[in-house]
């Protein structure tokens, strides 16, 4: 009986259908957990490759990328995070693409009695109240926070809200903060606004207060078959535009003429 049961175990797996391709693994920063989601369903669908994503602030991925970790695909919210690996010979160079652009918002709890920004600082003051404090990136590392702190110095304001920040370890981190009400205030990326409900833009930051928010993509030098180019050429194509605007990114490059 145990030989009857072993053979007909073994003709079952010599009879079962090859495996499914293997998964590619992006690595992405937090804020394109929306778009690379979908993206990457659409993606599956069309080519049979499941996508596996990791989000987290892109200074600390690029650190685990750099440790080892197994990643195919790695996209950042800002150009520095990107150049760290490639100076360090941690990404495939020709595959490199500044692919999305973002823009720097303020948010508020939907709720909250607050007017239109005014980048003042009676402005922050009054909506910040005597104990609130603004939730936005660690501001050494964190793409947003040190978006968020160029922006403060270039207007002037650096040292009025530095003793008032909630230093978040990624930006999505932070717009919880301010969507529970935790924070009356919040410096986000306009796409993570736009992915909850629970806050509104209450400011738009000049677009000349700081560097030009850009999300380059690139595949690893260690990934693992074809996967990561093929999904990083889809995401550069038409059929993935929707997916970013749909969030509030803007296409730049060749995505922008496709």
């Amino acid at each position: 009986m145990r030989h009857t049961r072993a053979l007909w175990a073994a003709c079952l797996l010599l009879a079962a259908p090859a495996s499914a391709a293997d998964p590619t693994t992006v690595f992405a920063a937090a804020s394109l957990k929306n778009a690379l989601d979908e993206a990457g369903k659409a993606f599956t669908a069309e080519s049979g490759i499941p996508v596996r994503a990791s989000y987290a602030a892109s200074s600390a991925l690029a650190r685990q990328i750099e440790q080892g970790a197994p990643a195919d695909l790695f996209a950042s919210a800002d150009l520095d995070w990107m150049d760290y690996l490639a100076a360090r010979k941690l990404i495939r160079p020709e595959t490199r693409v500044n692919l999305l652009a973002n823009r720097l918002v303020v948010v508020a709890p939907k709720d909250a009695r607050v007017g239109e920004a005014a980048f003042t600082p009676d402005w922050f003051a009054r909506a910040l109240g005597p104990g609130g404090r603004l939730a936005t990136g660690e501001v050494s590392s964190v793409p947003i926070g040190k978006y968020a702190k160029a922006a403060f110095e270039k207007l002037g304001l650096w040292a009025q809200v530095q003793p008032r920040l909630a230093q978040a370890d990624n930006v999505r981190a932070a717009l919880a903060l301010v969507s529970r009400g935790e924070a009356p205030l919040g410096v986000v990326y306009e796409s993570d606004a736009k992915s909850d409900p629970g806050v509104k833009v209450v400011g738009v930051f000049p677009a000349d207060s700081h560097p030009p928010v850009v999300y380059p993509f690139a595949v690893t030098a260690e990934a693992k078959g074809e996967g990561g180019a093929r999904f990083l050429a889809y995401l550069r194509g038409k059929a993935a535009r929707r997916f970013f605007e749909a969030q509030g990114f803007t296409m730049i490059g060749e995505g922008a003429s496709q």
